[in-house]
């Protein structure tokens, strides 16, 4: 039996501007207010990327403390921080070579702002933004000390894979090594390869190959970037697996109509109840992913 769809929103992003999407939210009043908004639709999960006054992106803890006070001020929605951080901002360092890196120290913030999950990216990559390349080095022993601090907050991973390899790599050996309980939740982003070194364009037999290598006792997420948002998370809910949608993946409805967060979630759930999937609430979610409840669950 197919379990209820998860759907997740992911609002804001540590990349997308106001200039691409006027609707796109970026301080903690209107982070909060879409993320009520798309809740109100069927969202259950909010993976949230924290922005400072200038809209440039950071984990600062603070920041991220007060946004998620404010979604929890208005609805249970499980809340979910990053630990990727972004492309600009505090996540940036210069480097002598005339590169940039994206700051680890500041990422593994993200961590510490009382979660219920956070996202977890186990792997290097070279992010192309605008006119910068910025390497974003998670060596193993940097995956380790985000998957220690995840463990020692109580926070649960969001798995997030680019490729396969990303799955048979540091998902596999942190996993194995014991620092997350099934259900694994893996989040699979496919559509991200113009700009993303090491991440792999959409397909079904992309898809495929990389549900075939998941652990036992995983579950997994689709999330497709651009374009490929709406066959990629549409082919996840066929094949049983849960999706994310948002603003921080894909700007548009359709070609040349500029969406809203509530508007991506809102279509999700349609066409997850023309496929036949029921979606879960956010305490269905909690139960799914072996999360406490909140209030006891009401």
């Amino acid at each position: 039996m197919t379990s209820k769809l998860i759907i997740t929103v992911a609002p804001t992003g540590g990349m997308a501007s106001k200039e691409s999407n006027p609707a796109l939210p970026t301080q903690p009043e209107e982070i909060a207010a879409s993320v009520a908004l798309s809740h109100k639709e069927g969202a259950a999960i909010a993976a949230l990327h924290a922005r400072r006054p200038d809209d440039l992106a950071t984990c600062n803890p603070d920041i991220y403390r007060n946004m998620n006070s404010l979604i929890r001020e208005r609805c249970d929605i499980i809340i979910n921080n990053s630990t990727g951080g972004g492309s600009s901002g505090d996540m940036l360092l210069e480097r002598p070579d005339g590169m940039f890196e994206n700051n680890f120290d500041e990422r593994i913030k993200g961590a510490d702002a009382g979660a219920e999950m956070a996202t977890l990216d186990g792997f290097t990559a070279v992010d192309t933004f605008g006119d910068k390349e910025i390497l974003v080095i998670t060596s193993p022993s940097r995956s380790e000390k985000l998957a220690k601090r995840f463990q020692e907050r109580g926070v649960k991973p969001e798995w997030e894979v680019f490729n396969p390899a990303h799955i048979a790599q540091d998902v596999c050996r942190l996993i194995e090594k014991g620092y997350d309980k099934p259900p694994y939740y893996i989040n699979i982003v496919l559509g991200a390869h113009r700009n993303f070194q090491g991440a792999m364009a959409y397909s079904h037999d992309v898809l495929e190959s990389m549900i075939k290598l998941l652990p036992p006792q995983s579950v997994f997420c689709v999330s497709g970037i651009g374009p490929a948002q709406l066959p990629a998370t549409t082919q996840g809910i066929l094949w049983g697996g849960h999706v994310r949608v948002g603003l921080e993946d894909n700007n548009y409805y359709r070609k040349g109509e500029l969406a809203t967060n509530e508007m991506l979630v809102a279509r999700t759930v349609r066409i997850a109840n023309e496929l036949g999937r029921e979606v879960a609430s956010p305490s269905e979610a909690r139960e799914m992913l072996g999360l406490a409840q909140l209030n006891g669950g009401q």
